[in-house]
């Protein structure tokens, strides 16, 4: 691998607009930016489909004109905010619920094909913390694949789509504001792209766990980039397990196949080994209920060992018998089929994994952060759309709708001159960071910050973390994930620690109450001058980044 004098970038390319992220936010916004005249290029690590995307099962929570009578906005908005316990903010909620038909429309006009019902009318289906059958699907449980295909069809011969190149430093200019970003490409070489904006979209964080739903590709570098380029991130301690991911093994790690919640929505109930009703008496959506709630209350049964079993439970689904669990679920099916298990016949073992972050960089519903010229949407940004915890389905509506306003925020910004042109940047070397073995920080995460937290634990992961991470120039692309996934655990940690009360998807087993009247608010991070984490004021609920 030729990189250089001590890393030096080697190409340079420029562009009005770099998307960072080639999932449902990067594609929508690089769309969107692209057809209001922007030069845009798409930076992925590798090919899109390799995404989280794809991966996205239930569907998109919705409330179209064609929908059940009793069914409103306002009634969307109203189980968000429930979901999100407090931390939430209202007019985020608002514009990403009121704009949800336009973006479907939109995307049905790429060509996106959704599922339809014997009358005619698109099908739907209910997840657990909705109140009302909303949530529109494709290819029974294959939405995102659907959303994912009718976006790369529409990008073919639009946004330059640049796959196999890793982002590993935002470039900033004298004046503070975005000047470009220094790449990795297929070989390893280092380049710079000059740009005045960045929108970073990389999805999750989930590959900071043992076992998660979320692809190889989810290790959190948007917030890492974010991090080192001074922008603030919010509400890292809010990471949402998925009650029901397909348990094979005790041992089984890295990307597990998802059970989507829409199987709870056609009636399948959560059971232990001996039949009980795990969300019996727990909340009155009962196995509906939002998915924090399920996820304790699976992590409060399996301490009990039930019926000798204290690692999984199970989701008993024999009630769609006949081919009917085939029709509509097809992915998972198959998943259940491949590991031996026959969901018509015998019930599913399952348990909580990592899943989906609520919190992430610092940013306005448009995208905006607390850096010029620096823009995040979808998972990867913290707008306040989930609080606590995310409303199941609400993620590829946040995509599709935050991608087309940072897309929009760009174009308006640079037309007002708020972010400069693409200016000269200088070709330093490729920076260093802190990087832990992966496998190591998958562990600690695993054991302390998972779905019960405490502080002795956050200090020993902490303390380990420290001592075992080493200084190393990010010269490869597994160099700059690990680089990522280490920082990205340092925060979260910090934040984790900082909050000391349980709410929504953080749960502090030495503080397991809410306390509303001091931490009804977000708590934000960002690196001081020895690339530490420390907490800063967040914006009040509603104010910008």
């Amino acid at each position: 691998m030729n990189t250089g004098d001590q890393g030096t970038p080697r190409w340079e390319a420029s562009a009005d607009l770099v998307v960072v992220g080639s999932g449902v936010a990067g594609l929508t916004s690089a769309l969107r930016a692209t057809s209001l005249g922007l030069r845009v290029l798409v930076i992925s690590k590798g090919e899109p489909s390799e995404g989280g995307t794809a991966w996205a099962q239930g569907g998109v929570a919705v409330v179209l004109p064609d929908g059940p009578d009793d069914d409103t906005p306002e009634r969307h908005i109203a189980d968000t905010l429930t979901a999100g316990v407090g931390l939430c903010d209202p007019g985020t909620v608002d514009a990403v619920v009121r704009a949800g038909p336009a973006a479907v429309t939109d995307l049905r006009d790429l060509g996106a094909v959704f599922d339809r019902g014997a009358d005619g009318r698109l099908d739907r289906t209910r997840e657990g913390g909705h109140t009302a059958f909303r949530v529109v699907h494709a290819g029974g449980d294959a939405t995102g694949a659907e959303v994912e295909r009718a976006l790369l069809s529409a990008a073919r011969g639009g946004p330059a789509l640049l796959t196999g190149h890793t982002a590993v430093e935002v470039l900033r200019g004298r004046s503070g504001g975005v000047a470009g970003l220094t790449v990795l490409d297929a070989d390893g070489v280092p380049g710079v792209v000059r740009a005045p904006a960045v929108l970073l979209a990389t999805g999750g964080l989930g590959q900071l766990y043992r076992a998660t739903t979320n692809p190889a590709v989810a290790t959190a570098d948007g917030i890492a980039l974010a991090l080192r380029a001074g922008a603030k991130v919010a509400d890292l301690e809010f990471v949402q397990f998925h009650p029901t991911v397909l348990y094979t093994s005790a041992d089984a790690t890295g990307s597990r196949p998802l059970v989507t919640e829409a199987v709870r929505g056609e009636g399948a109930v959560l059971v232990d080994a001996t039949g009980a009703r795990v969300m019996a008496g727990v909340h009155p959506l009962g196995d509906l209920a939002p998915r924090d709630v399920v996820s304790r209350a699976i992590g409060a049964h399996l301490a009990a060992a039930p019926g000798g079993v204290d690692d999984h439970v199970f989701l008993d689904a024999t009630h769609l018998a006949g081919g009917a669990f085939a029709r509509r679920f097809p992915t998972v099916s198959a998943a259940c089929r491949r590991a031996g298990i026959d969901p018509e016949v015998e019930p599913i073992p399952v348990a909580p994994a990592a899943h989906f972050s609520c919190g992430g960089v610092l940013a306005t519903v448009h995208g905006r952060t607390s850096v010029p010229g620096l823009y995040a949407a979808g998972e990867t940004a913290r707008t306040g759309l989930h609080g606590a915890n995310r409303l199941a389905s609400n993620s590829l509506l946040e995509g599709l709708v935050t991608g087309r306003l940072a897309a929009e925020a760009v174009a308006g910004d640079l037309d007002a001159g708020l972010v400069g042109g693409p200016c000269a940047v200088d070709r330093a070397p490729l920076p260093a960071s802190g990087i832990c073995d992966r496998d190591v920080v998958q562990r600690v995460m695993t054991r302390h910050a998972g779905l019960g937290r405490d502080a002795a634990g956050l200090a020993t992961a902490h303390a380990e973390l420290e001592a075992r991470s080493v200084s190393r120039p990010l010269s490869t692309r597994r160099l700059a994930e690990d680089a990522a996934l280490t920082l990205v655990a340092r925060t979260l940690l910090a934040a984790a620690a900082h909050r000391t009360e349980s709410r929504g998807c953080h749960q502090r087993l030495d503080h397991p109450g809410r306390e509303d009247e001091v931490w009804r608010r977000s708590t934000a991070f960002r690196l001081d001058v020895f690339g530490e984490p420390i907490a800063v004021d967040a914006p009040a609920l509603g104010a910008a980044a």
